[in-house]
């Protein structure tokens, strides 16, 4: 069920808040009633990835009642050992078997193993907590706190990646609270300016980038202007695309009373690579940062070292996102990036701001190349064609193409957030509110046609 879906926005929404507003007077109730809720939105997709995630967040509170009594850390380990093997074996066991074999020149005959929606996401949700409470930052919650945290529908298939500590405390406050109007109000902004970010940019680029992609893939040429508009689109397309979710996610955890964390803040105005994956998926980015690179030793044994340990925590930051070497190399590439950024700003010499960012987004967009690419083949001859004069390729691209692919360039470059414009003063406003319900009115016809895509982050 997607939030770009009439479903959701025509049944599952308006009747998860009429059962949560309607037991507002007790926090038990409440935190059922979001559980429930929560897992019939899961149960939607397919009844099959129902009982990993019940089990899963049963065994990891279980496993933390029983650090609690035995006081043993080897128990919090094997926590997240064992959250890490499911994702392993679910998301990558058959690229490891196929690496490997490969490497000894047997073919693998892949096994069939269905990849559980969001186990990417509330696997690390679950390691987070278990590593803070190895750490001693973490207390024990009550099942009915836990399960509703990890399974809170806005953020469990796609995020943002929501620590305990950032939601699990908010549960106790009581939507009958001061203020709570007007963030429902912005909660529902938000949420339908996400769905227009969605359903009119995303999903009116995809087409774009695809077809440049799909060209290459099909074993044909591409020219030098096709493939900085499939490369470009596809650059647009994945930020609108996941930011957007992450905008529904902020908007619709709003109107349930709950703040989530912000998770993009206008990364393609980055004048370097480190400020790009500060303003890029951002829980992520901290996710990466707090549990992997600290942990691994940081910047506290000398440069070297912390160039090591960006490398070694962005490949696995690229694992992440896809069970492939291209996503691999992407990771890779970004650490070397970030690396000869920090060696670069030990230096005086400073570039003008112009020229940091045409250099920082040329970076970015011909490393989107390599993780929308099926194969490194695939890439090579994009990135070529796109530092090729010759127009090698098919026709020139359309002009409805280009000016389509600009336009989403100025919203993304020159255009308020809908954050931003969510937290306008004065929302409450009838014109407001009028245009909000016109939105939603038009994406819910929008949708009704059938032209609504799966977020890209679903893949991952």
């Amino acid at each position: 069920m997607l939030f770009s879906s009439q479903p959701f926005l025509l049944l599952f929404l308006p009747l998860s808040l009429i059962a949560y507003f309607s037991v507002v007077d007790s926090h038990a109730a409440r935190l059922v009633t979001l559980t429930i809720a929560s897992l019939g939105f899961y149960t939607w997709w397919d009844p099959r990835f129902l009982p990993l995630l019940v089990m899963m967040i049963l065994f990891t509170w279980l496993i933390v009642r029983w650090h609690e009594r035995a006081a043993r850390q080897w128990i919090l380990t094997l926590g997240i050992a064992t959250n890490l093997l499911v994702l392993g074996l679910f998301k990558y066991a058959n690229f490891f078997a196929e690496s490997v074999l490969h490497f000894v020149g047997i073919e693998h005959q892949p096994w069939s193993l269905i990849l559980p929606l969001g186990v990417s996401f509330f696997t690390f949700q679950q390691v987070s907590y278990l590593v803070d409470r190895r750490r001693g930052d973490a207390p024990v919650y009550r099942l009915s706190e836990y399960a509703a945290y990890v399974s809170f529908f806005p953020q469990l298939i796609a995020g943002p990646i929501v620590r305990h500590n950032q939601l699990i405390g908010q549960f106790a406050a009581s939507p009958r609270r001061a203020g709570m109007a007007e963030q429902f109000s912005r909660g529902l902004v938000l949420l339908t300016l996400g769905l227009i970010k969605k359903v009119f940019l995303a999903d009116e680029l995809a087409p774009i980038a695809n077809d440049g992609f799909d060209l290459v893939a099909a074993g044909n040429a591409i020219s030098l202007a096709e493939s900085w508009l499939a490369a470009s689109a596809y650059s647009l397309q994945l930020y609108f695309d996941f930011s957007a979710y992450s905008d529904m996610a902020i908007g619709l955890g709003a109107m349930f009373g709950l703040r989530l964390p912000v998770n993009f803040d206008t990364p393609y105005r980055a004048l370097d690579i480190r400020s790009f994956w500060r303003r890029w998926h951002m829980t992520l980015s901290s996710f990466f940062r707090d549990y992997v690179y600290i942990t691994l030793g940081g910047n506290r044994h000398g440069l070297w070292m912390a160039v090591a340990t960006v490398i070694v925590t962005m490949l696995l930051c690229g694992l992440w996102h896809g069970a492939g070497w291209t996503f691999v190399a992407w990771g890779g590439l970004h650490g070397a990036a970030i690396c000869v950024h920090r060696v670069w700003s030990r230096a005086p010499l400073r570039l003008p701001a112009p020229v940091a960012w045409l250099l920082t987004m040329t970076f970015v967009i011909v490393g989107w190349v390599l993780f929308r690419a099926e194969n490194f083949s695939n890439a090579q001859t994009i990135v070529i064609a796109m530092f090729t004069p010759a127009e090698a390729g098919g026709p020139y691209p359309g002009w409805d193409d280009i000016n389509y692919v600009f336009i989403g360039a100025l919203f993304a470059l020159l255009g308020p957030t809908n954050l931003g414009l969510s937290e306008k003063p004065n929302l409450l406003k009838r014109g407001v509110a009028v245009a909000t319900a016109c939105g939603l009115f038009l994406i819910v016809l929008r949708v009704g046609q059938g032209r609504g895509l799966e977020f890209i982050y679903f893949q991952f």
